[in-house]
């Protein structure tokens, strides 16, 4: 790289630090958005991946590039301004993608692109966005699993959110029981696994799409477990030991599990064509 251009990474690392700092926080602080670290990390490495193709695509600096860099340091100046994470680490990520196709060019940017947009990973979903998907999976994951206690000979009652046991203690279905931190920690999964496991895209949006109902199913087995736990053990012990907290732990690693059997059965019963991979 030039000296021009090494100037020009180094501006855009100093100046996004804010946005660095901005992201580190949402991901320390809220649940289903700890995976935040890692991505970067993976996506590194599937820029990594490309290391041998690279050299050989076409590179030269494309002024687009620079188009895209004025508005994404825009956007980056009013998520600053209105202290609002996502349109920063949304500025982030757009402002990389017009540094390599202003200093690369489109040929490296699209060699480059599932490296660039896994990154929006890393980013939270705006509050607006996500709050009520977060109140219908609460209420999903409560009213199947009161049907499924009821199919099996338990009276539970549901009032909103809250299940009515038996003996008069009630347990309330919180975020982290909705399915939104498997939805949204394994979703990175799903799509990097689809990416470098499948060669089709019906095959990669089947592998994607499994996400959604392996989440619910997961989540829909934490709050009958719990229900278990707090008939057997008490209310407190089901929800304020470490007893809950390795059943959400257990029922995660299930979920995983599960998606990559997903994978594993489509490549038995589906072989695969006989073209390579989309990103070789």
């Amino acid at each position: 790289m030039r000296a021009s251009e090494w100037i020009l990474v180094i501006f855009l690392g100093v100046v996004f630090i804010p946005a660095v700092l901005a992201l580190a926080g949402v991901w320390s602080s809220v649940d289903y958005y700890s995976h935040g670290y890692m991505v970067p990390l993976v996506a590194l490495w599937a820029a990594s991946a490309q290391r041998a193709v690279l050299p050989r695509l076409p590179a030269g600096r494309d002024a687009r590039g620079l188009g895209v860099l004025g508005v994404s340091l825009l956007l980056y100046l009013v998520g600053i301004a209105a202290g609002v994470v996502w349109l920063m680490g949304l500025s982030l990520v757009a402002a990389l993608a017009g540094a390599v196709l202003y200093l690369r060019g489109i040929a490296w940017l699209r060699a480059l692109s599932f490296a660039i947009g896994f990154l929006i990973f890393m980013v939270p979903i705006p509050d607006w966005l996500l709050a009520p998907v977060i109140v219908k999976l609460q209420l999903f994951v409560s009213t199947l699993g009161v049907w499924l206690l009821r199919l099996l000979g338990s009276p539970i009652y549901r009032d909103g959110n809250v299940l009515e046991l038996p003996g008069g203690e009630s347990l309330f279905v919180a975020e982290a029981c909705s399915g939104i931190t498997s939805l949204v920690t394994l979703l990175p999964l799903g799509v990097f696994l689809a990416y470098f496991s499948e060669r089709t895209f019906w095959r990669r949006a089947v592998l994607v799409t499994t996400v959604v109902p392996v989440a619910m199913l997961g989540n829909l087995v934490r709050v009958l477990g719990t229900v278990g736990m707090a008939r057997r053990f008490g209310t407190a012990a089901a929800t304020e030991s470490a007893l809950h907290d390795w059943v959400g732990i257990g029922t995660y690693v299930l979920a995983c599990f599960v998606l990559l059997a997903t994978g594993s059965l489509m490549r038995r019963w589906l072989p695969p064509g006989a073209a390579a991979p989309a990103h070789e």
